[in-house]
């Protein structure tokens, strides 16, 4: 196979160095790849040490300077995965070229027993960096970094989901292991819990078990209902006369949260059927990207086809699910809902006009078209204030 050398970024004014990171607990491994060589360098670091890595930067610029006698503009690349988006934000404010690269993008060998090694990964990731830089849009996909205000703004909705499915897991446990006594009408959300349960004729280890279950599920519940709190202070503040240290949460918690971001979630919140829940969750993690087209938004989601076709053989695979698995969820979850409480809605009327009265997978199927359709709806909705053809919005 005929191996060429990585090609230079079409400029003149300055030089180009592309350099790989691959990230891991104990150690970063640093890969160096110049126009005017072939063979990729590697260096090495302690894992997490940003000055470290910050003069082994440093020393790669200045010896390309050296070598070419020009001006270097250092690219640089990693995987996205546990670390999250700070070393992104670190290297930009040291003013690197830095590109996030989505891990399933990257084309890998597809024999059985391929060779797997960082130091393989970090030389192709140095690759497919030069290739992205010379034009090839396809190379890879690079992922889109939010700011530290709407990251953080993703965290009570997220944490509520967590919560929730703990809450349910707790609520599960108590029961099951009460139903396997013959015990099924005790309710372990119910404020009386402690008297009750003293009341049950158990052995004494098991009731131990499930006091501390229920305190659990307890705390968890108390956790999720302040997390509700917050969210709908966000969106429509209480009308009834707060003391002091609230307002002054109400005003910290706000104003943590990006002015576009708010405002999309508060326009959401104005359709019927749309709820607190459902406004954030779309809000901060669906449109406060920017979309080219509605093909765009749909591919975010995941909602996509996955077409299989091979000579004579066609088929469709289902949707890609390669999207925002979280936002996909919530969509499905508020289709459900829009045909309860928007049934007068153009989208409604497609969607009983396409299933009628066909249940289980037909319905399931369609759904996930709903869903799509949508998500560009809502899309158009809070890029042009037009409300989706026969939607109703909440009484003022």
């Amino acid at each position: 196979m005929l191996i060429q050398p990585i090609a230079p970024v079409a400029e003149t004014d300055c030089a180009h160095v592309f350099v790989a990171l691959e990230l891991s607990k104990s150690k970063w491994l640093v890969g160096v790849g110049t126009p005017w060589k072939w063979p990729i360098s590697r260096h090495q670091v302690p894992g997490g040490d940003l000055c470290a890595l910050l003069e082994r930067l440093a020393g790669i610029r200045g010896e390309a300077e050296k070598r070419c006698g020009q001006t270097v503009k250092v690219h640089v690349c990693f995987e996205a995965g546990r670390d999250g988006h700070w070393l992104y934000r670190a290297l930009k404010q040291e003013d690197y070229d830095v590109y996030e690269i989505e891990p399933a993008s990257v084309a890998v060998d597809r024999r059985a027993r391929r060779a797997k090694s960082d130091g393989l990964d970090v030389e192709m990731l140095v690759r497919v960096l030069a290739r992205l830089l010379r034009g090839e849009a396809d190379a890879c996909r690079i992922v889109r970094v939010p700011s530290e205000e709407e990251e953080d703004a993703k965290r009570p909705h997220r944490e509520y989901e967590r919560l929730d499915k703990e809450r349910t897991g707790h609520r599960n446990r108590i029961k099951g292991l009460l139903f396997a006594q013959g015990i099924r009408d005790f309710d372990p959300a119910a404020s009386d819990w402690p008297e009750r349960l003293a009341a049950l004729r158990i052995l004494p280890n098991l009731r131990a078990e499930i006091e501390r279950e229920c305190r659990r599920l307890t705390t968890v519940t108390r956790d999720i209902a302040q997390i509700a709190a917050e969210m709908k202070a966000r969106i429509a503040p209480p009308k009834k006369t707060v003391t002091r240290s609230a307002v002054i949460t109400s005003a910290v918690t706000s104003s943590a949260m990006p002015i576009d971001m708010g405002a999309k979630i508060k326009q959401l919140y104005r359709l019927k059927g749309i709820g607190i829940h459902f406004s954030t969750v779309l809000g901060s993690e669906v449109y406060y990207r920017h979309f080219r087209n509605r093909r765009a938004v749909g591919q975010y989601l995941g909602a996509a086809s996955s077409p299989f076709q091979s000579g004579d053989m066609a088929r469709d695979q289902g949707i890609s699910k390669a999207g925002n698995g979280r936002a996909r969820k919530a969509m499905v979850e508020l289709s459900w809902l829009w045909l309860q409480h928007q049934p007068d809605s153009a989208l409604t009327q497609w969607f009983k006009q396409r299933v009628g009265d066909q249940k289980g997978r037909v319905r399931r199927i369609a759904i996930v078209a709903l869903a799509r359709k949508l998500a560009v709806a809502l899309w158009r909705y809070l890029e042009t204030g037009v409300v989706p053809e026969g939607a109703v919005l909440k009484r003022a």
